[in-house]
């Protein structure tokens, strides 16, 4: 078994279709690529896919090998940049990620403490999805990130710094814009824009598990990539969103928001690293950056 095997399996497994994945991603023969995956099951001494009519679908087995050969591929892609890097003498620099938006509250404080630790050193800003600054994290491009607790995200260490309830964004001259709170009563009804589970998977658990607690379906009728998208769909279609706070902190013109009246769900806000950078100054940044958050909504 080597790392063409991992990355053969894993195009297959995504794409569902021994066809697809050997011309689309793979770029190689279809019967080729099958015998690799039969090579790769006899040595393993199980099945990985099951081969049906409507395509591939993955046994139990393949299912717990397609996570651990995603682990792996990242695993060895860390490697190799951090290989890189220590090998080819560069201008020192360190990557900052934030999860979009949040930069409005934490960057100028957090900056500050970057200029006191890092003074030679550039500061490089990203701003991305939770799910790609965990990717980032974990694959050694990003040394340090606000994003959620991503479940799947092996080897990153999380630091909460805040939880932080949701709220209901609404078109500017929506009816419960007459209410100073949103009941769960008040979302009955309404069209609702919200996020899928691979683009923001916490933020859906979160809105899922309130649903369940209320009794009722939150399922999203509107699908959104990010928060930008989420404005204009919350304008065009006249429905809610419920998004965490600081979303006040982009809201354009047409929209509005208010509070969920009574207990409402919450979200957390974390750093993390990679537990592979063992730096001392990168402790010492995390540990100042955690002091701030009494001082953050």
């Amino acid at each position: 078994m080597d790392l063409r095997h991992l990355r053969y399996f894993i195009a297959v497994a995504e794409e569902g279709s021994l066809t697809v994945a050997a011309e689309k991603r793979l770029h190689t023969a279809q019967p080729s690529l099958s015998r690799q995956m039969r090579d790769l099951e006899a040595e393993l001494g199980c099945a990985l896919l099951i081969r049906g009519a409507k395509g591939i679908e993955l046994t139990a087995a393949g299912r717990v090998f397609l996570d651990h050969a995603r682990a792996v591929l990242v695993q060895v892609e860390a490697t190799v940049e951090a290989t890189r890097r220590a090998a080819v003498p560069a201008k020192r620099s360190f990557v900052l990620g934030f999860l979009t938006g949040y930069e409005f509250d934490w960057l100028p404080a957090v900056m500050r403490i970057m200029r006191d630790e890092l003074p030679n050193t550039e500061v490089v800003l990203l701003s991305l999805s939770s799910p790609d600054l965990a990717e980032g994290l974990m694959r050694g491009k990003i040394d340090l990130a606000f994003l959620r607790h991503e479940r799947n995200a092996p080897g990153i260490v999380f630091t909460r710094l805040i939880d932080e309830p949701l709220i209901v964004l609404m078109p500017v001259d929506h009816p419960l814009t007459a209410r100073s709170a949103v009941t769960s009563e008040d979302i009955i009804g309404e069209e609702r824009v919200g996020v899928p589970h691979d683009k923001s998977p916490a933020l859906r658990a979160v809105t899922d598990a309130y649903g369940a607690k209320l009794g009722i379906d939150l399922t999203p009728d509107h699908d959104v990539d990010n928060l930008a998208m989420a404005m204009s769909l919350v304008t065009s279609t006249r429905g809610i969103a419920l998004m965490p706070l600081y979303a006040r902190n982009l809201l354009p013109p047409t929209v509005v928001s208010r509070p969920l009246a009574g207990v409402p769900p919450t979200i957390d806000l974390s750093l993390g690293y990679n537990e592979a950078n063992t730096s001392p100054l990168l402790k010492t940044i995390v540990s100042k950056i955690g002091d701030l958050k009494f001082a953050n909504p």
